[in-house]
């Protein structure tokens, strides 16, 4: 029996035949040879090279893709020529033919057993999984450095140093080689490559920059670049993968990836296409089977998966990643707890493989399990000190066990022992409401605690997602059972809304359990940002303005594509708010109860057409025609409001104001042209005509918000002309369409207190709490309303809330704190305070009545 696989699944580089046990996926159908370069290109004279030179030029036609030139190369090959038969090998390999490139590469090590073919037989081996076979051709090689000088040796060197796990001494060979030829290509695409195996991508990143600086047309670098940016940039990525294919249609890494990225996207017929292509290249693939088998397993095909995967192992019996692979994806599609049953497989296969490690250690931390995930990687650790994703891990871990744990009810409550005084009061009390509201909507009964951990720092919440600082924009995440997200403290005030991305959050916490973590990023997106709406007026809202825009420019995302667009930087936003208003049109075209329906339906393993058809008895291209058409009467004023207009006329500075008068005039329903000349008759002291354009202006888009929307500038006009309850009536406007809105919540503030006004102190107060719960001030403010009102817990809360933030005067935080304790017949807390206050300032006359009152 055969090492490998039957001789009908070697790749023929012409035809469309395929093995008849090939059902899941359509092939695309080449007609030219995958393997060949143009053959229209004139091949330039070259003499036979040997060794290092002619290592250096076939290798630079390897990283073209130009295998005709290969080809031309090795075809007078004697059996003596080893740096040759290694290049051969090579394209053998790449085509599947692992047999024949063992006969040639055994023969060729025995001329040179450190040369290139030695390296080449290693890789082979270690491929199939002949481990022990491949250490044997890898350990000569280093064991003979001293003399290895030359860069083309030193490259050899770290590859194998590599491929041993030896990953300092590879990284010194790398660091050494590319001493010697700076802009190597091959060299750095190579380091690069180690870098991107320990998940260090950004310096990964830039050896492949610097491979491409010297040779723009080195598709592995190509390839790197996009394999670096997969997981920050995911278009980019693809962008990157596709020009590496222009380059050479051969690289199966290129084709894995597009296909790997667009099933995430729901793009499945792009993804078979690739996965078609990868297959035609070289059907015994490892990465390319487990692909097929992750996909076959997310779309509950278990026969197809188990094929899959005996195909893989009757390759490398000893390959475990068949099962890393696959929970990967399925851990992209939110079903942690499978994952971790999957990887499990994969060690109990090759109990030694430190990756495997470090991903179960990252998918038990998504499933609240940190004990087991602290345990299994440390033990990756030990065997691999170098994966930066398990350092940062272990510590991000070590960091978490000093944290505040608060349990409540259904909720463990993590939070920053700086931070645990005052958000522990505010995260428990709203992820409470947020779990009962939700709950109770939507029928669901959850069995097992919900863990939230609350990160003062962006980076630290990303590690703990991702294993990576980063994460541009996010600013929360769920997984099922855990909730992470940043605390208020992570970005400057008025950044975000914390309360709002913790509601969101705890959404997605029923929607992945109802669906039993099979639910669509479109729906989970669109239901928890559709919850923040009804939670809070102001919240989720930002988008509406944009999204106006984006319906006269024709870029609505269409349906089919909605997941899609939560992958690209320029649609995110966008398929947030939009996916919202899909959820939104559910409900108030077919109920409530159709979300719970489509909620059941994908839990139950169903596509969307069908999951659509039995809750709401339509299909997803009925649902688009019937959306759009809700969209243009929704949107209608709106969309008119801020259509762009084509204006030739010139906006000089002297008549400037008369030039926007004019066009203001004859397009009397065009929000920016209203607000500009609203502005520059602001500007120019021409206050009352300003006012009736501003209101105008604010007519058309009631929603418009920040320092030049015009609420916010008629607000300023009514402070200049000493109309009060006008400019707080126009802040506490603008406060109902911004979560984040902070500076307005301030000058709200301030004139509030200025006419002791309570309920827009109330008002004001509450929201800089609420976005800046670390600001002293308002607490005690809120604290003393509350008294007056006769609200003495409320009062309590907020005094120590108060003293938790450090206020500017804490004798009187301490004072205050004891007289609503003394109000709400608390004497012995009233005592304690009031003597706390004492201490620091023994002769304050209010602390000392307030002591006497409670003793008495």
């Amino acid at each position: 029996v055969s090492n490998y696989v039957a001789k009908e699944l070697r790749f023929k580089s012409t035809g469309c035949g395929r093995p008849s046990f090939f059902t899941a996926l359509s092939l695309i159908c080449f007609t030219v040879p995958l393997f060949a370069g143009s053959l229209s290109e004139e091949i330039p004279a070259f003499d036979q090279a040997t060794g290092d030179g002619f290592l250096r030029v076939a290798t630079r036609a390897l990283g073209h893709g130009d295998f005709v030139e290969v080809e031309r190369l090795i075809k007078d090959l004697t059996p003596n020529d080893v740096a040759g038969a290694a290049v051969k090998a090579r394209i053998l390999i790449r085509r599947g033919d692992y047999e024949d490139a063992e006969q040639i590469l055994t023969s060729a090590v025995e001329v040179d057993p450190i040369g290139e073919a030695a390296l080449e037989l290693g890789l082979l081996m270690k491929l199939v999984g002949r481990e022990s076979e491949a250490v044997a051709s890898l350990r000569p090689i280093l064991a003979a450095a001293r003399n290895q000088r030359t860069d083309i040796e030193l490259l050899r060197l770290g590859r194998a140093a590599q491929a041993l796990g030896q990953y300092r001494a590879a990284n010194q060979y790398f660091r050494r080689a590319a001493s010697l030829a700076p802009g190597d290509p091959a060299i750095n695409t190579a380091w690069g490559e180690l870098l991107l195996e320990k998940h260090n991508n950004k310096d990964a990143g830039r050896s492949f920059q610097v491979a491409l600086s010297s040779d723009s047309d080195w598709a592995p670098a190509h390839l790197g670049v996009a394999q670096s940016l997969r997981d920050e940039n995911p278009s980019a990525a693809i962008e990157a993968a596709k020009q590496s294919l222009k380059i050479d249609k051969t690289l199966i890494g290129a084709h894995l990836l597009i296909a790997e990225l667009a099933y995430d996207d729901g793009r499945s017929k792009v993804a078979e296409a690739s996965l078609g292509q990868a297959f035609e290249i070289n059907p015994l693939d490892l990465g390319m089977r487990s692909l097929r088998a992750a996909i076959a397993y997310i779309e509950n095909r278990q026969d197809d998966f188990q094929a899959e995967v005996r195909r893989v192992l009757s390759i490398n019996p000893q390959y475990g990643d068949v099962y890393r692979i696959v929970g990967a994806q399925v851990a992209r599609h939110y079903r942690f707890d499978e994952a971790v049953t999957l990887v499990n497989r994969a060690l109990a296969l090759d109990p030694d493989n430190s990756r495997a490690q470090s991903e179960l250690g990252m998918h038990l931390l998504r499933t609240g399990d940190e004990d087991a995930a602290r345990l299994v990687l440390k033990r990756s650790f030990e065997t691999d000190p170098f994966n930066v994703i398990t350092f940062n891990l272990l510590k991000m871990l070590d960091a978490v066990e000093e944290f505040v744990t608060i349990h409540r009810d259904n909720l463990i409550v993590r939070l920053h022992p700086d931070e645990a005084n005052v958000l522990g009061e505010y995260a428990v009390s709203l992820a409470g409401d947020a779990l009962e509201t939700l709950s109770n909507r939507y029928g669901v009964v959850l069995k097992d605690p919900i863990l939230i951990e609350i990160f003062p720092r962006h980076d630290d919440f990303a590690v703990r997602n991702v294993g990576l600082p980063g994460m541009v924009g996010a600013l929360g995440a769920c997984f099922g059972r855990v909730v992470t997200l940043d605390s208020p403290q992570a970005w400057p005030p008025g950044t975000f809304n914390w309360q709002a991305t913790l509601w969101h959050e705890m959404a997605h916490v029923i929607t992945l359990h109802m669906s039993n973590n099979r639910v669509p990023r479109w729906l989970t997106e669109g239901i928890s940002v559709y919850e923040e709406r009804l939670a809070n007026s102001a919240w989720g809202r930002g988008m509406e303005m944009a999204f106006g825009r984006a319906l006269n420019d024709g870029a609505i995302i269409k349906l089919r594509d909605l997941n899609a667009g939560f992958a690209q930087p320029q649609t995110i936003a966008l398929a947030y708010y939009e996916a919202s208003l899909v959820v939104e049109y559910l409900v108030e075209g077919y109920g409530e109860s159709v979300l719970h329906e489509l909620l059941r339906a994908y839990g139950d393993g169903l596509d969307t057409d069908t999951a659509l058809v039995r809750a709401a008895n339509i299909n997803l291209d009925e649902l688009q025609e019937e959306f759009t058409k809700a969209l243009a009467v929704r949107f209608d004023a709106l969309s008119r409001a801020l259509r762009a207009l084509e204006i030739n006329e010139l906006l000089e500075d002297g008549d400037h104001i008369q030039t926007l008068r004019s066009l203001a005039l004859n397009h009397p329903e065009n929000y920016e042209l209203q607000r500009d000349l609203g502005q520059a008759l602001y500007g120019a002291g021409q206050l009352d005509e300003a006012i009736d354009v501003l209101q105008g202006a604010a007519q058309l888009v009631p929603i418009a918000s920040g320092p030049n929307s015009p609420h916010a500038l008629l607000a300023d006009i009514a402070i200049q002309q000493g109309r009060r309850d006008q400019a707080m009536s126009e802040f506490a406007t603008l406060l109902d369409h911004d979560q984040t809105g902070l500076e307005p919540a301030r000058r709200l503030a301030a004139l509030a207190e200025e006419t002791d006004n309570a309920e827009y102190k109330v008002l004001a107060y509450s929201r800089i709490a609420t976005i800046d719960p670390f600001d002293s001030g308002p607490h005690g403010v809120l604290g003393r309303l509350a008294v007056e009102r006769g609200d003495y817990d409320n009062a309590i809360l907020e005094f120590r809330l108060g003293l938790a933030t450090g206020p500017i005067d804490t004798v009187v935080a301490y004072t205050d704190l004891a007289e609503a304790y003394l109000l709400n017949r608390q004497t012995e807390n009233a005592k304690r305070e009031a003597l706390l206050a004492l201490e620091l300032a023994p002769s304050y006359e209010r602390a000392q009545e307030l002591l006497l009152r409670a003793i008495q």
